[in-house]
């Protein structure tokens, strides 16, 4: 049997690696493609600090860091693994947060109450097309001056791969993972498009998140196990237990 991982690429070939680690069978379905928006910066504002949801906006300016200044500023990442990224591009100062928009939002503000920032400090977002909340809207409330920056979108894939369609279809497939609310919407649209929905929503769906879990249990997925904290050790413990449930 097979874990499904639906995350792009790159990142889910690490993902990928993972699990195989963990004596698990692989199929990769990336449902969204990455594509970067080129950057150009007209605000002319002078930044205290960069924050960042996805490691793929890093990725999408990395070329153009030592032209723009960026990589000198501290950069507030909104988990370990867009942190690691971030070290990896030239980062020098990163503070990390706990995984969501929502730790990242209150790791800004307490490094406010540490003095570390100025209350009114103008941030530079850089931000993904589709937002799934409005996180510089919720530091503007604080004080702080938020310029958003799109340096990236993330296009749906219309088809799965055929060995996704033909582990569906011999019920080969054990569980699927899921990364994002985006990610999740793209999977039930391909899978409905390939006529395998029924077989995919019949096993577990992993979700690194109560938000992810939502898209799957409205489409109809009765088995929706949710990661107890959102990053990817979380979600492989849910995977474990799913499984464990399966063979019960």
């Amino acid at each position: 049997m097979s874990i499904l991982v639906t995350r792009p690429h790159p990142d889910n070939e690490a993902t990928a690696e993972n699990l195989r680690a963990r004596g698990h069978v692989v199929l990769l379905a990336p449902v969204l493609k990455f594509e970067p928006v080129a950057f150009h910066d007209e605000s002319e504002a002078d930044y205290s600090a960069i924050i960042v949801t996805s490691a793929n906006a890093i990725r999408a300016v990395a070329p153009q860091l030592r032209d723009l200044g960026l990589s000198d500023l501290p950069l507030f990442a909104v988990g370990e693994h867009t942190a690691s990224v971030a070290r990896d591009v030239g980062f020098a100062d990163v503070i990390v947060a706990g995984g969501d928009a929502a730790s990242l939002r209150d790791k800004v503000m307490q490094s406010a109450r540490d003095k570390v920032l100025k209350k009114k400090s103008t941030l530079l977002y850089l931000a993904g097309a589709d937002l799934s909340r409005d996180l510089g809207g919720e530091l503007g409330m604080e004080g702080f001056s938020v310029v958003t920056q799109t340096t990236y979108r993330m296009a749906p894939v219309k088809i799965l791969p055929r060995d996704v369609c033909d582990g569906f279809a011999a019920h080969g497939i054990a569980a699927v993972l899921h990364y994002s609310r985006r990610s999740a919407r793209a999977f039930l649209d391909a899978a409905r498009d390939e006529g395998v929905e029924i077989s995919a929503l019949a096993i577990p769906q992993c979700c690194l998140s109560e938000t992810v879990a939502s898209v799957l249990r409205d489409a109809g997925a009765s088995q929706v196990l949710v990661a107890a904290t959102p990053d990817e050790n979380a979600l492989f413990d849910a995977l474990e237990r799913a499984l464990r449930t399966r063979l019960a």
